[in-house]
């Protein structure tokens, strides 16, 4: 952990709708969709800038806060003697009786922030994806070319384009073209079956960054939006650059987690970013130390794996967070939140029980995504007949399942 860098301020992008994490996001921010057992998706990008040494934190919030609110208050406690804060700011009027209409719209909303604390540079980040980072190593960059913004990308598949912001760029690091999902984009020319994408992560020298949203608001035909048009006008002005995100080592890191980066924005993808923490040897590595992933931590018992009647139940390839019990059955690469109980010859695989789930004597579940405090009852099958579970629940395209908090679970018939 870095000390505390006084010339800095973070802010958090934490208020979109989340749409495609439905039913996750039917009563809570994308932010606040939990993760990893104990986490939120906001303490990812949280805890890389608090470890950078980022301490004065605002997370712009929209949409169904008060969940995240309310995680934010009670777990984000920095030492205000010295100074330091994460604060949650939700869409005040300021200018208006409207909404944030666009990410670079929430920026201009909230100036006045960046007037009292006036930093030298503004780190941007968004609130819901899934890596580590070092953001020093991406400001000292930023400072040694003099950009006016930078953006953090990573390279990813070009057949993944279409749904990408995609950056184009010389021989050194400024950016000469951002395309927002482009249907035939030009792959790097040392990777012909790659892209470099936006990672929805930027550094902006304030002054530049106060110019380019104060005009952004008086365009016309703007959508107010960091990539679709910031990024984009910064080109025309030759202030942007890109850092690849392939040159940032963080510490503790290994090999087979360097350069890690989900993005969690489906049920698939969520789905997929979790099963890459239980293999033996993860891609991402949870346990990393000297770059902690921080979040509230629950008043609870150990984990507990109970025999009974002679079945003393099997755990493969598994997460238990604190206060789970699994009695007499089997959890196979699955995730069991805490307070999670999966008893009486259960059979859990390749599923993601969020807080306070309980699996009853017989139920199968497979494949499934099941949110916090569903009973799932006795016997009862989930992720095992795709066209009944249709009937009553959300199924991804890859046919996972989703158990949303107010679904009812029909008992076998």
């Amino acid at each position: 952990m870095y000390r505390a860098r006084p010339d800095v301020v973070g802010m958090v992008l934490a208020g979109g709708r989340g749409s495609r994490l439905m039913p996750l996001t039917r009563d809570r921010a994308k932010p606040a969709v939990p993760f990893g057992g104990h986490y939120r998706l906001i303490d990812f990008a949280l805890s890389n800038l608090v470890n950078g040494g980022v301490r004065k934190i605002v997370v712009l919030t929209q949409y169904l806060s008060d969940s995240l609110n309310r995680h934010i208050s009670l777990t984000w406690r920095m030492s205000t003697l010295l100074g330091y804060y994460v604060t949650s700011v939700p869409a005040q009027q300021r200018v208006g009786e409207r909404w944030f209409l666009g990410s670079a719209d929430a920026i201009f909303q909230n100036l006045n922030i960046l007037s009292d604390e006036r930093p030298a540079h503004v780190f941007v980040f968004g609130a819901d994806h899934i890596y580590r980072m070092d953001p020093n190593q991406m400001l000292e960059q930023h400072i040694e070319t003099g950009a006016g913004v930078t953006v953090a990308a990573i390279r990813r598949p070009l057949s993944e384009a279409p749904s990408l912001g995609v950056i184009e760029k010389g021989d050194d690091t400024r950016i000469t073209a951002f395309l927002e999902k482009p249907q035939n984009a030009e792959p790097l020319a040392d990777d012909p079956d790659s892209v470099l994408a936006s990672m929805g992560n930027y550094i902006f020298e304030t002054e530049y960054l106060y110019e380019l949203v104060r005009a952004d608001a008086d365009r016309d035909g703007s959508k107010h939006d960091i990539g679709g048009d910031l990024i984009p006008r910064s080109v025309d002005l030759e202030a942007a650059h890109v850092y690849d995100f392939a040159n940032n080592v963080v510490p503790g890191s290994l090999d087979r987690d360097r350069g890690y980066w989900r993005d969690v924005g489906s049920i698939d993808s969520y789905h997929d970013a979790h099963l890459d923490l239980v293999d033996p040897e993860p891609v991402f590595n949870l346990y990393n130390e000297e770059w902690p992933i921080y979040t509230a931590q629950v008043t609870a018992p150990p984990a507990k794996l109970v025999a009974e009647h002679d079945n003393s139940g099997e755990i493969v390839d598994s997460l238990l967070s604190d206060g789970v019990i699994v009695s007499g059955s089997s959890v196979k690469r699955s995730i069991v939140s805490p307070g999670g109980r999966v008893i009486g010859g259960a059979q859990v695989e390749e599923s993601i029980l969020l807080h306070g789930v309980r699996v009853g004597p017989g139920a199968v579940v497979k494949r499934a995504i099941v949110d916090k405090n569903v009973i799932i009852p006795d016997d009862a099958q989930i992720g095992v007949d795709r066209e009944r579970d249709e009937a009553r629940f959300d199924v991804s395209p890859e046919g996972v399942v989703v158990v949303g908090k107010e679904d009812l679970i029909d008992e076998p018939t």
